[in-house]
């Protein structure tokens, strides 16, 4: 076997540095190659129904989920986590399922949340094009929806969402020590069907008291 041959000389100062450069730089690439790695793991990540929606006009927001609570008013002040609330403490009765064409109570929606609907609200900005949109949409299914507007958005339209385990028992006692899981707020410049649709099928139904079945959130109810 022949022995490795060795270097004629040895590198100069110049060679030693530009050598060094190299292996830094060769070094950072990975740490940056790994970071978009980890960055679209999470973009994209599983998780109990999670999404990352793909819109020019709208973004999709997670917050951690505020502990349940029954108010004895709607119009109680209550210090939410997100614009426009997506859980927490809500006014003991819910709105029933459909179309407002006045501006409901943020406390009253949120129970509504709490039933795995989702809310469409609309600033007072909105055009007529897209509230007709709107109606369009929701005339199209409109189980679990609560449509309304809400002057607060000015030229924006919110959806929200709230995601969380089913309470292990009836509802004064089961939200009690329950997880809250996580409120989803969708956030849009402009209607945009294809982002509506999605939040709406990943994140309707899916609160700590759902429903046994979307059907069963008819309008009116």
């Amino acid at each position: 076997m022949q022995a490795p041959k060795q270097r004629a000389a040895e590198r100069t100062p110049a060679e030693r540095r530009t050598l060094l450069y190299l292996l830094i730089f060769s070094a950072a690439g990975l740490v940056m190659v790994g970071a978009v790695v980890a960055f679209v793991a999470l973009a994209g990540g599983g998780g109990n129904g999670s999404s990352a929606i793909s819109s020019k006009y709208c973004v999709e927001q997670a917050y951690p989920g505020l502990s349940a609570k029954h108010l004895g008013s709607p119009d109680a002040k209550v210090k939410y986590n997100s614009f426009p609330p997506s859980s927490g403490p809500h006014y003991q009765q819910p709105a029933p399922w459909g179309r407002y064409p006045d501006p409901v109570k943020q406390p009253i929606l949120v129970h509504n949340l709490e039933h795995g609907g989702i809310i469409i609200q609309y600033g007072s900005g909105v055009s007529e094009d897209d509230v007709k949109k709107l109606d369009s949409f929701y005339q199209d299914d409109p189980y679990g929806l609560v449509v309304a507007p809400y002057p607060k958005l000015g030229s924006k339209i919110a959806l929200t969402a709230w995601n969380e385990p089913v309470y292990e028992s009836g509802a004064d006692s089961g939200f009690k020590d329950a997880d809250p899981g996580k409120g989803y707020v969708l956030t849009c410049t402009k209607f945009d069907e294809g982002a509506f649709s999605e939040f709406r099928d990943t994140r309707r139904n899916k609160a700590g008291e759902r429903y046994a079945s979307v059907k069963e959130m008819a309008p009116g109810s």
